[in-house]
């Protein structure tokens, strides 16, 4: 069963005892703890441990490879060079360094992919289709191009539940409004599993009590670090 992912608190907690029907109907032989453990999986990725603040807060990032190709290439210039030439011993190569970028951003570049599909095919989007549609189509997606972002399609599988909820069904544009709701809301989201599973006792196996043991163990291996540098 492929559990709907929610951008809204208020969605995610008005139909959670639906979803957890269904989850039975589908899963006979499981429990609540099963089911909220699955839903765990799925905001855990867009969540973090603050140490200061010594609770969850929002992290909704990821990072990607940007990619920077030939400025010959971009240009569409050329060259004739003798390769026996002592002036042709430079060769451009191309470049690409790790960014991390909101899942907005993520988002933005995703819809802007599918649009360019359009526009260089010269084809509109056929009769009850939707962006959703072509959020996984691996041809679109992995689409070369000059510069940008060169995704990991293996990476990228792990954000359509996030996609599924947030991209408009038609459009060129991310809607702001809805990804500060998600900043907000998947916290409480977090929360409210977290408080669930403590009812039922297992809060050992929330999301907090994961991301804050890693955090720990992050810091213990920095510091360790630190002073073998310094001894």
């Amino acid at each position: 069963m492929e559990l709907p992912f929610y951008i809204s608190f208020r969605e995610f907690e008005k139909n959670y005892y639906n979803n957890l029907e269904k989850w039975f109907e589908k899963y006979n032989n499981t429990n609540e703890i099963d089911f909220l453990k699955n839903m765990a999986e799925m905001y855990k990725p867009y969540l973090s441990y603050s140490c200061n603040e010594d609770q969850l807060q929002a992290d909704a990032a990821i990072k990607v490879k940007n990619c920077f190709f030939p400025y010959v290439e971009n240009f569409g210039i050329s060259f004739n060079i003798d390769e026996s030439s002592k002036n042709a011993t430079t060769k451009m190569s191309n470049v690409s360094e790790w960014k991390t970028i909101t899942m907005m951003e993520y988002a933005q570049h995703i819809l802007d992919k599918i649009n360019d599909h359009f526009h260089r095919n010269h084809t509109t989007l056929k009769e009850n289709e939707s962006i959703l549609d072509y959020i996984n189509n691996y041809e679109v997606i992995m689409s070369n191009q000059k510069t940008g972002y060169c995704l990991d399609f293996d990476l990228h599988q792990q954000t359509i539940p996030f996609l599924k909820a947030y991209l408009p069904l038609l459009g060129s544009t991310v809607d702001i409004t809805l990804y500060r709701n998600f900043h907000f809301s998947v916290v409480r989201i977090a929360d409210f599993i977290d408080q669930k599973l403590k009812s039922v006792e297992a809060f050992d196996q929330g999301i907090y009590s994961e991301l804050k043991s890693k955090a720990l163990v992050k810091i213990h291996m920095q510091d360790h670090s630190f002073l073998t540098v310094c001894n």
